[in-house]
């Protein structure tokens, strides 16, 4: 089997290409340059150059930027723009890591793309990593279905702490066990707003309403805030918390309100991407990375949309994230929030 290796010049993806290349597969690397930073690439394709040198395999430098720029760094702009919260990490998966990479790869005729993603493939379905507290098999909620048989997860049953530990023994891999772990999202180097501040003026002070529209204070920009926020801004004679429980980007508002006010029953879902045939069922759904499941049952409609109700509340559903649906530890797909 022909293998495609997507290398990043961390520890996991290097460490799938050393156990594929022992394994006995015929494995190519790729490289992805995907936002404009020059000497953030430079030092990672050295790295890989290094891995790629030492198993004596061939790697392939792949400019993606373009369709980056267009696919997932300016949805996120218009996203913040629109009072939204996006995750710009589940648009990349669907338009180019698990998009453009494997078009790529069937380009240079090699069966499976292999990432150092936690994450399982079983019975033809995307599932949960043993590693829970690394698996990442909700950002994958959106990708294109057809392109599930191509995808290969080496790392699906091992334990991030024991990867570490066994590169750490390997001399090629020493020096990749012990450097920091890549950011979340990897063109923010330090806070979203920085990332915003080069294309829209963040700093436009608005007022701060409660549910019956009434003005209760000040805020500093609408865009500095997400749903279930409570702090950045003004609440006049405050005695208790108060958290953002909407926010207007054409008037610049915040609403906000008591935590019980942030308690979700039912929510709605669009541009439902779903790797099952059924249109009403039973699930447990992911309302963020970091967050729980909740048992729920699902209803979608002609429109790719569809409801999601909640056996149980939740706290803080914001628009603009991925909502992952699943059967146990089988992901069913998701869409998102609106």
């Amino acid at each position: 089997m022909k293998i495609m290796v997507a290398m990043s010049g961390g520890v996991d993806s290097s460490s799938v290409a050393y156990m594929l290349k022992n394994e006995g597969y015929e494995i190519e690397g790729v490289y992805m340059k995907l936002h404009d930073s020059p000497e953030y690439h430079k030092n990672n394709i050295k790295k890989v150059e290094k891995i790629a040198n030492f198993l004596g395999i061939k790697y392939h430098i792949l400019d993606l930027q373009p369709q980056f720029n267009e696919k997932v760094y300016s949805p996120f702009i218009e996203s913040y723009k629109k009072g939204e919260t996006p995750n710009p990490c589940v648009l990349c998966n669907r338009n180019i890591k698990f998009g453009e990479l494997i078009k790529f790869m069937k380009q240079k005729n090699f069966d499976k793309l292999a990432t150092g993603h936690y994450i399982s493939i079983k019975d033809g379905f995307i599932c949960e990593a043993k590693d829970k507290s690394k698996d990442q098999s909700y950002f994958l909620a959106n990708i294109k279905k057809e392109n599930i048989p191509f995808l290969f997860f080496p790392l699906n049953s091992i334990l991030k702490k024991d990867l570490k530990e066994t590169a750490s023994k390997i001399p090629i891999l020493k020096e990749f066990s012990t450097q920091k772990e890549s950011s979340e999202i990897c063109f923010v180097d330090t806070t979203y707003i920085d990332v915003l501040k080069n294309h829209t003026r963040v700093n436009i002070p608005g007022d701060v309403i409660d549910s019956t529209g009434k003005v209760i204070g000040k805020h500093k920009g609408y865009m500095q805030y997400t749903i279930g926020k409570r702090r950045g801004f003004e609440v006049f004679g405050a005695l208790e918390p108060h958290y953002v429980t909407k926010i207007d980007s054409v008037k610049n508002e915040i609403t906000v309100g008591t935590k019980e006010n942030l308690q979700v029953n039912n929510f709605m879902i669009r541009d439902v991407n779903i790797f099952i045939d059924e249109k009403e069922f039973d699930a447990s759904v992911k309302i963020r990375y970091r967050s729980d499941k909740i048992p729920c049952k699902v209803k979608i409609f002609k429109d790719k949309k569809a409801e999601i109700i909640l056996e149980k509340s939740v706290f803080a559903v914001a628009a603009g994230q991925m909502a992952a649906l699943y059967e146990n530890e089988k992901l069913l797909g998701g869409g998102w929030i609106i």
